[in-house]
């Protein structure tokens, strides 16, 4: 066959701002999600939260001294009104720091959530071949409760150094007193930290657990919607259900290790806090006997051994931290799936022409295969593929089921790119040329759309004019579908009723504005056999470059060379006279 040459273009670039934007999100892309890219993230708001848990600790902290004062002054019989008025003054302060601490961290929690969450859906859109692995259920589940999880990581961090500040100073504050309360109330602090360290292992390792469990359930839930009436039709919903709350006795039970470990932190606490608490005031009383310290004074010993030494707000915090850190590791599982990249160039020539290397004018939409091999889990799906389809002209691609046939599909139409080898447009290789080149040249459409948009014309034709809308839903013979609905083409797409082939007509609709290249996946195989040839006539006469995916023995026939796919290697491109002659080839169509 004859090969038609393209030439490539000049390799351009956007501009100015968009340049600064596309280098920006390559460079978000290829930086790793962990627990310290969220912090970063919240860096906007995380310095209001520092300040004010710092200044709600540091009045917590000055408050026993001005009870101490109040105390002192009421034993030696002066006026207390000045230290009163200053420890109640230390409690609105606190007070007001709560609120502003709780308002900001909801603020930055949100931002963050939403940063998490425009990121993994990017990139699961961008690499839709890849996010298989991921069953669409526990995706979701990620992607909404543990981004809203993995979202306090910011908060949860600048709380757990806050929480540091109670501990430490109250250490200061007992040495400030006398250094035997700082010795006494420091041997008390190496248990509570103790039953730290064992609480948030104990947390992290329930939290990741429930989260994967939970995964696993929406996963199997939302297997179970997708084939809801095949459900029913069985008699199996009793079978399902159990199938999909098998896992519920594992989720409780790591939901219950989360609260078990809360219950042995709140026991350890209630052994450590108080051990901490009466070696401090056992030696804040030998301190007053001897009149090294004065009674406020042992007030105040007392109120900082009780701040230091408890757990009540760090196990929640502990806790927020472990569930934040948990949720991070499994969205960064997400995370790794790479988006595709686009370059920036423009196809050769306009419209339905382009320029060869001797000048002369040629079809445009010349789509050429070079060595193209795609792996899968099992082995290679396209394993050194390899032919040229001219500029206009119909090739049908078949084969045996899992020959490899809808994987070409989808390489041909950039929706995945090939581990080996190249597929040109025009001379142009497919990763070379910009988003807005490919999907303006490039249309694919399947034997199950999948429908997206608030109406119907929505779904036709995403982002298109309603005159558009309605040339492409006119061209296809979906315009008397559309008119015939309650609103139109302003109908809701969810109470919009259609069978496979409608639904086949609208997918057909949104990839008909294609400019050169159209990828038929069976597309046309729930329609009946007039309204495919009327198709197929409304598609000729565009005379767009076409590779459609077939097993009907008369649209290989009509086309203008068959690429025969075994076991995803080429046996053989030809027309389809010539490889009938083969039995191989006509048992293709006897299967």
């Amino acid at each position: 066959m004859a090969k038609g040459a393209g030439v490539s273009a000049t390799a351009g670039a956007p501009a100015g701002a968009e340049a600064a934007n596309a280098a920006r999100a390559r460079a978000e892309a290829l930086q790793a999600l962990t627990f310290g890219a969220v912090v970063r993230r919240s860096r906007g708001r995380l310095p209001l939260i520092g300040a004010s848990a710092l200044v709600g600790s540091l009045s917590m902290l000055a408050l026993p001294l001005a009870m101490a004062q109040a105390v002192d002054a009421i034993v030696a019989g002066r006026g207390a009104g000045v230290p009163v008025a200053v420890a109640a003054g230390l409690i609105l302060l606190g007070v007001a720091c709560d609120l502003v601490d709780a308002f900001a961290g909801t603020a930055c929690a949100a931002d963050a959530a939403a940063w998490l969450r425009t990121g993994l859906v990017r990139r699961v859109l961008g690499a839709p071949h890849r996010a298989d692995r991921f069953d669409s259920g526990d995706l979701v589940a990620r992607v909404s409760a543990g981004a809203a999880d993995a979202a306090h990581a910011g908060p949860s961090a600048v709380a757990l150094i806050a929480g540091l500040v109670p501990p430490l100073g109250s250490l200061v504050l007992l040495a400030w007193l006398d250094w035997p309360l700082a010795v006494a109330f420091l041997a008390g602090l190496a248990l509570v930290g103790m039953v730290l360290r064992l609480f948030a292992k104990e947390t992290a390792a329930a939290a990741l657990d429930y989260q994967v469990v939970q995964g696993r359930m929406a996963a199997r839930l939302s297997e179970a919607l997708a084939g809801g009436r095949t459900i029913a039709a069985a008699g199996t919903k009793g079978a399902e259900t159990r199938r999909i709350l098998r896992d519920l006795p594992a989720l409780a039970e790591h939901g219950r290790a989360t609260w078990r470990a809360l219950s042995a932190a709140g026991a350890r606490a209630a052994i450590a806090g108080p051990l901490a608490m009466i070696g401090v005031l056992v030696t804040a009383g030998f301190m007053l006997s001897l009149g090294r310290i004065s009674a406020g004074e042992l007030l105040a010993a007392g109120q900082y051994a009780m701040i230091g030494a408890g757990l009540g707000s760090l196990t929640g915090v502990v806790a927020g931290a472990a569930r934040a850190r948990a949720a991070v590791a499994r969205l960064a599982e997400v995370h790794e799936l790479a988006p595709m990249a686009f370059g920036g160039r423009e196809l050769p020539g306009s419209g339905s022409e382009t320029r060869g290397l001797n000048g002369r004018s040629v079809k445009a939409g010349r789509l050429e295969f070079r060595e193209v091999a795609v792996a899968g889990d099992a082995g290679p799906l396209l394993d050194g593929v390899s032919f040229v389809v001219p500029g206009g002209a119909v090739a049908a691609v078949v084969g045996a089921s899992g020959s490899g046939k809808s994987v070409l599909a989808q390489v041909a139409a950039r929706l995945r790119d090939p581990e080996g080898g190249v597929v040109l447009l025009d001379g142009v290789p497919l990763p070379e040329l910009s988003r807005e080149a490919l999907r303006r040249a490039v249309g694919h459409a399947s034997e199950r759309p999948a429908l997206a948009g608030e109406t119907l014309a929505d779904a036709m034709g995403p982002g298109r004019s309603r005159v558009e809308v309605e040339a492409s839903a006119r061209a296809l013979g979906a315009h008397a579908f559309a008119v015939r609905l309650p609103e139109g083409y302003d109908t809701e797409l969810a109470v919009v009723p259609m069978s496979g082939g409608e639904a086949q007509r609208i997918g057909l609709a949104r990839s008909w504005p294609a400019e050169r290249v159209l990828v038929l996946d069976d597309a046309t195989g729930s329609l009946d056999a007039v309204s495919e040839q009327l198709i197929e006539d409304a598609l000729a006469e565009r005379g767009r470059t076409r590779l459609v995916v077939t097993h009907h023995v008369a649209a290989a026939a009509r086309a203008d060379l068959v690429v025969w796919l075994e076991v995803g290697t080429v046996r053989g491109v030809g027309a389809h006279a010539a490889l009938w002659t083969d039995p191989d080839y006509r048992a293709v169509f006897a299967s």
